[in-house]
């Protein structure tokens, strides 16, 4: 299964869970490991495990491998591999505290910043 048809299908399986702040993160640049890494939030250890097991139940409906899952047993952070995708469920606290999104920004994006915040404090 190509990349795109299986980000369709992760983001479908979390939005018919009510995933909240879906975020998909195009990693192609920055790593040979992965493609996409995509972050939902879960409201609850029961809902953060419900949006895992749904996004495994519909990949597999769909023809793709589950290599992978993490985190199952607390809730708090469910990691969901897929091969070409990484799927990342965490409960709001942990999502903020860990910040991925910042974590695997592409560097020029980073750099631009910096770079422009020396310029001013010139």
């Amino acid at each position: 299964m190509d990349t795109r048809t299986l980000e369709k299908t992760v983001v479908a399986a979390l939005e018919d869970i009510k995933a909240k702040d879906i975020e998909v993160l195009d990693t192609t640049r920055l790593t040979s490991l992965f493609d996409r890494i995509v972050i939902a939030t879960g409201d609850s250890n029961r809902q953060t495990r419900a949006l895992a097991r749904n996004v495994q139940e519909k990949v597999r409906e769909a023809g793709a491998p589950v290599i992978s899952v993490e985190g199952e047993e607390t809730g708090e952070w469910v990691l969901v591999d897929l091969g070409d995708i990484v799927v990342h469920i965490m409960q709001p606290a942990i999502r903020v505290y860990y910040n991925l999104e910042e974590l695997w920004a592409a560097p020029s994006t980073l750099r631009r910043g910096r770079s422009a915040a020396g310029v001013a404090a010139q």
